[in-house]
């Protein structure tokens, strides 16, 4: 195979300008707020979403989705193996993967299960809100550096990632023993130039719960692509099923007619409102900025609108961020709050680069994953209230 040269990522300060600030007389609720306990073990976390302020997802407040506990490893003694159908298996040190060439590149992750919460009925799983997603900048040896380091051979299909963590998971059906998380990408998306082994978050070295020492960084797929405490890969000419690969993380199609499983892949297309926050009473009368984010996998968003009479009418918002592709862009709408007293639906829909847009209905068959349709914000006018207390963006 030939080789690319790899180029360091740099990020304009364009794109990590931190929201505008807004005029006094909008309202504009602002709060410093920790991470939303989920779970504590194994550990998962919830962004506080009300806040994507700037660009970049501070590490202190990203996700944390985990299904065991942390593993304990040290960068000492870490090794990275990479076997199966290559030429040559190999092992790599820590240092060995700091010393070669690096990318720099920013991508958001998402819990495929983020916004479950607005299911209904209610489902099973973590009751992920709004917070199951983040935007960061990850630094890393390109996977296919180190395929081609092994030779990968030629009719090898898929690429198996395994982690460090290990346990016996809960949904069914439960495995007749212990199992590491691992999970396969198809060849194409292994040799993409974006898909990272990486090494470092927004600069710094990985904190524990994201995968330190190393990780793997699949840009443009949903978390559960993303392997932390990488250990193994694992390359392969059949196709991979493991637990994580068809039991869970997967959904069904009909193929020929017949309902067929299939491992859940790239994100598709999604908008969330930050601001205001469910069930938030805002002043009557007066203007509020209305604020959020969206998403989508292996193209870009083109196209926001926001609705704030429950889906009857859209009116376009205002992107916050250039077009970057595998990151998310933030929005902005000002919206003239009613006098008239009483509870509103506010919406979001998104478009992208492929005319993709998001359906007006949750997928049944995608289950408890993949709920990117537009749900309602509600939130209570209150004409009575003159001042939100609130103060501005800063």
């Amino acid at each position: 195979m030939g080789r690319t040269a790899v180029m360091p990522y740099e990020l304009s300060e364009e794109l990590v300008r931190d929201v505008p600030s807004t005029p006094s007389d909008v309202v504009q609720p602002s709060a410093d707020v920790g991470m939303v306990i989920r779970q504590r073990e194994p550990v998962n976390f919830e962004y506080p979403f009300q806040q994507p302020d700037t660009f970049l997802t501070p590490s202190s407040l990203f996700y944390i989705r985990s299904h065991f506990k942390a593993p304990a490893l040290e960068k000492d003694s870490y090794a990275l193996s990479v076997d199966g159908a290559v030429s040559t298996p190999l092992s790599f040190r820590y240092e060995d993967l700091r010393g070669m060439p690096s990318k720099t590149l920013v991508a958001t992750l998402e819990c495929a299960g983020n916004s479950r919460i607005f299911l209904v009925p209610q489902v099973e799983g973590a009751q992920w809100q709004l917070g199951a997603v983040g935007n960061a900048e990850w630094t890393g040896v390109p996977l296919r550096h180190l395929l081609e380091k092994a030779g990968l051979f030629d009719d090898a299909t898929e690429i198996v990632f395994e982690g460090a963590d290990r346990g016996t998971p809960k949904e069914k059906p439960i495995p007749p023993e212990p199992i590491s998380y691992a999970r396969s990408l198809l060849r194409a998306k292994a040799l993409s130039p974006e898909v990272l082994v990486a090494y470092q978050m927004n600069g710094q070295v990985l904190p524990q719960d994201h995968g330190y020492p190393v990780r793997l960084i699949v840009p443009g797929h949903y978390g559960m692509a993303s392997v932390k405490w990488l250990t193994r890969i694992h390359a392969m000419c059949e196709t991979f099923q493991g637990y994580w690969q068809t039991s869970d993380y997967a959904y069904w199609r009909h193929v020929d007619g017949k309902p067929v499983r299939l491992p859940l892949s790239e994100m598709a297309i999604k908008s969330q409102i930050a601001r205001p926050s469910t069930y938030e009473v805002v002043p009557g009368g007066r203007p509020y900025r209305i604020f959020g984010a969206c998403w989508c996998g292996d193209a870009e968003v083109k196209e926001i609108e926001i609705s704030t009479d429950g889906g009857a009418s859209w009116e376009p918002a205002e992107f916050l961020d250039a077009p970057l592709r595998f990151a998310w862009r933030r929005f902005q709408l000002t919206w003239q709050v009613p006098e008239q007293s009483g509870r509103y639906e506010l919406m979001a829909r998104a478009r992208d680069s492929n005319g993709q847009k998001q359906p007006e209905q949750h997928d049944p068959d995608f289950g408890t994953y993949v709920i990117n349709h537009p749900f309602a914000i509600e939130v209570f006018v209150d004409a009575s209230k003159t001042d939100s207390g609130a103060s501005p963006v800063r």
